[in-house]
């Protein structure tokens, strides 16, 4: 069983969007109002159709906020490495050249790891 993790989903809304104003960004999302992304930041759970507007916009699978209820469920590497690098993509703080060799690095980090 699954549910939404709606705290890190406003989270990295509100990261992404940065000082955009709502307005803004529903527009750049698409199909969405306003208020509607006032809601989701606010930590009320979006539709389906909404939910992927915004996962797209964010760049990030739409299983990427689901919380797996089950109690022996361990986090993998390869989880903590998306988030990571799904945080710094939606971080409209850091030049995009910066954040991509961030997620190099990373990706040459979590390889050498693995050897």
């Amino acid at each position: 069983m699954h549910s939404l993790n709606s705290a890190l989903l406003a989270e990295m809304i509100k990261s992404k969007r940065g000082k955009s104003g709502l307005r803004e960004t529903a527009a750049e999302i698409g199909g969405i109002s306003a208020p509607t992304l006032s809601r989701i930041e606010n930590g009320n759970l979006p539709d389906i159709d909404t939910y992927f507007r915004i996962c797209k916009w964010l760049d990030v699978p739409t299983d990427y906020f689901a919380i797996k209820t089950n109690k022996n469920f361990e986090k993998k590497s390869s989880d903590t490495k998306q988030e990571v690098i799904a945080h710094l993509r939606a971080d409209k703080t850091l030049p995009p050249s910066t954040a991509q060799a961030l997620i190099e690095m990373i990706n040459l980090a979590y390889a050498k790891i693995a050897k």
